[in-house]
């Protein structure tokens, strides 16, 4: 006779610890590298989105220019869903990972 397994209890997450995890910014945002946007333009785009200074976003830029892709902010899951809707707006190629 088969027995019935009984599903695996959920491990219960408490409040307090969902409240921490929501506010820890572990979500990075990346951007990727196309064949349509200028250099310019990205600079442009990661000074008006990500308040990034001329220099620091010209050197993330280049990162994605170079190697394909450039981890450009780490922040709490909205803020970077909200981030990577930004940059997609622009028309840039921008995703979100756990980190």
């Amino acid at each position: 006779m088969n027995a019935i397994a009984s599903p695996t209890p959920v491990e219960e997450v408490d409040a307090q610890t969902r409240t921490r995890n929501a506010f820890e910014k572990v979500w990075g945002v990346i951007v990727w590298n196309d064949p349509v946007n200028l250099m310019p333009y990205v600079v442009f785009v990661f000074k008006r989105v990500l308040k990034m200074t001329q220099e620091m976003a010209h050197q993330h830029m280049m990162e994605v220019h170079q190697r394909g892709k450039s981890l450009v902010a780490q922040e709490t899951r909205e803020k970077a869903e909200f981030l990577v809707h930004q940059l997609q707006g622009f028309g840039l190629q921008a995703t979100m990972e756990k980190g």
